[in-house]
């Protein structure tokens, strides 16, 4: 392994960096919060905007070429303006991952800074259904936002958790919206997570998505990247696209290069991975924090954290992983 690459034993290169910059979100979806009264890390547990630049700037010198923001709700940490711009000074793409209720905002750093792709969840085109799953009435705010976005030429993809029985109905509806605007629609297999009262009877699979948006749509399949997570197809003609993220029925674990850091300064080198490595601490030690990223990277599974994909794996809740 070189100073510079960050390479497991199956020889993937990991050159991207999530970064949970808080646990707390304005939102409450289920399948995302272990329950509706759960807590979060006080403020003196997270890594703070200095912590958080001096450990991605490290990662930024073994290897790491992107880094997306995520939470929780990134845009709810108060000091999120400082820490944009912080990063924003390194050699890094950026994105983030909102759930864009105060993406207005942020939007002129955003320019600053050079960060134009923003991920956007959006479970339904419903009102009633996204209170229902948000518990929070805002969808129009939302839309709204994205409709901003769009118009202010950011690169928008639209992730979009499928259930069976709640929200498979509209998958044709947001293939529609592909057709005038250059949005990338993302639906993602209802994955499993500490307390998300995940079934598999709740899936609705990368095969069944493809039957029901074929009863109204012919598509084509386009090229996909070897890191991508999406399998990506599009409607001929329509400005914008759609990916299914498939990690229940079609993993894509062969070709991960993503690292997460949760808030609270813990490295994980899996989204299901058991085990953290705690960076914070030792950083917050002086101690030289590079031996234990090469460690975790060196330690990662094939797939799935080592772990069956099932109802019972032995994981943190989504909001405090970090999406």
């Amino acid at each position: 392994m070189t100073q510079n690459q960050l390479i497991d034993k199956f020889q993937r290169v990991h050159n991207y960096l999530r970064v949970s910059l808080t646990d707390a979100c304005n939102f409450r979806c289920q399948y995302c919060v272990a329950s509706f009264g759960e807590s979060h890390h006080p403020s003196p547990h997270l890594m703070s905007a200095e912590e958080i630049e001096g450990i991605v700037g490290i990662f930024a010198e073994m290897g790491i070429e992107r880094v997306r923001f995520t939470g929780g709700e990134p845009l709810v940490r108060r000091d999120a303006l400082d820490i944009f711009q912080r990063i924003g000074r390194l050699p890094l793409k950026l994105s983030l991952t909102t759930n864009g209720f105060n993406l207005e905002k942020f939007l002129s750093c955003f320019k600053e800074i050079g960060l134009r792709s923003i991920n956007v969840s959006l479970d339904t085109l419903h009102p009633e259904k996204f209170l229902q799953i948000t518990r929070i009435d805002g969808f129009n705010r939302v839309k709204n936002n994205i409709d901003t976005l769009l118009k202010m030429n950011f690169h928008v993809k639209l992730n979009v958790v499928v259930m069976n029985g709640f929200n498979n109905s509209e998958l044709c509806d947001f293939v529609a919206w592909t057709q005038n605007v250059p949005i990338q629609i993302r639906f993602i297999e209802f994955m499993p997570f500490k307390g998300n009262a995940w079934e598999k009877e709740k899936v609705f699979s990368l095969k069944q998505m493809l039957e029901e948006i074929g009863t109204k749509f012919e598509f084509e399949k386009l090229h996909d990247h070897p890191n991508d997570t999406d399998k990506k197809y599009q409607v001929k003609g329509f400005m914008g696209s759609f990916g299914v993220i498939s990690s229940v029925t079609e993993p894509f674990c062969s070709g991960c290069n993503r690292l997460r850091i949760t808030a609270d300064g813990k490295m994980k080198n899996c989204l299901f991975s058991q085990s953290e490595t705690d960076l914070i601490t030792a950083y917050r030690k002086g101690e030289d924090i590079r031996p234990l990223i090469k460690q975790t990277v060196e330690a990662k599974f094939a797939g799935f954290g080592g772990q069956e994909l099932n109802s019972q794996m032995n994981n943190r809740s989504m909001i405090s992983i970090g999406g």
